[in-house]
């Protein structure tokens, strides 16, 4: 008897370790629970937000997207069989232009179908990140600023500084206007446009007026994307059946 009795103790959760779980989850999530993702699904979910923080590491108190967090994933996602599609849900305010531009090359490479959603914002480098998948959704409220790339820190100013500047600025623009069905002049129109942000160059396009440049294929939410994301899925494997056939 007793040792059936000690069975079923070491068996159940103890109290303590229940409780521990729940002030963890508060902790770090600040609710008691969450719901759970389904096991075997087909689809993966990466998140861009804060800073995207490239070779010089933000500060402690800075929220941000490590890219050395992010390749990985990237290739793990294009690695893993039973993935087979990926929602990019962007919030950032933007950051180190080559860390974005190698997130959004490496999305732009994926074989496996990609919607993007800009919640809130997808501001300088979050531009490009948002246009590189197969199609990108913003919210009617989400903001997206385009503006030129800036240097931080010591800048040298020689003529070659700003021609090392000007090249880099063209790569963000050549991969906007190719991953996008907005013009090379329309976005350095932008880009370039004084007024519209107070004391700086660019301009803020919210929501429907990103679609309306050609930035963004479509203003919707999470639903929208998701069933955009499975229309792609089952598109991409109806044209595996027929080359097969």
């Amino acid at each position: 008897m007793d040792k059936e009795r000690y069975l079923q103790e070491e068996t159940e959760e103890k109290p303590e370790t229940k409780t521990e779980e729940a002030t963890a989850t508060i902790t770090q999530l600040g609710q008691t629970n969450v719901p759970q993702m389904e096991p075997d699904t087909n689809i993966h979910c990466l998140t861009i937000v804060g800073q995207i923080e490239g070779h010089i590491q933000l500060p402690p108190q800075n929220k941000a997207t490590k890219y050395e967090h992010v390749i990985p994933q990237i290739v793990a996602i294009e690695q893993n069989p039973k993935i087979e599609g990926l929602l990019v849900i962007l919030n950032t305010v933007g950051g180190d232009v080559e860390a974005g531009l190698a997130i959004a090359e490496m999305l732009a490479s994926l074989s496996k179908p990609t919607v993007s959603i800009v919640l809130g914002g997808g501001h300088s480098i979050g531009v490009p990140i948002a246009v590189s998948c197969n199609y990108s959704f913003i919210t009617e409220t989400a903001t997206m600023t385009i503006h030129p790339i800036r240097l931080t820190g010591l800048v040298i100013g020689v003529p070659q500084t700003f021609e090392y500047l000007d090249k880099m600025q063209e790569r963000v623009v050549r991969f906007v206007t190719k991953h996008s069905n907005i013009s090379e002049e329309k976005f350095k129109e932008l880009m370039f446009s004084k007024g519209n942000l107070t004391r700086d160059i660019g301009t803020n396009v919210v929501g429907p007026d990103a679609v309306r440049y050609g930035l963004i294929d479509e203003v919707g939410g999470v639903s929208q994307a998701m069933a955009k994301l499975r229309q792609l899925i089952e598109a991409k494997k109806g044209g595996e059946g027929k080359m097969i056939q």
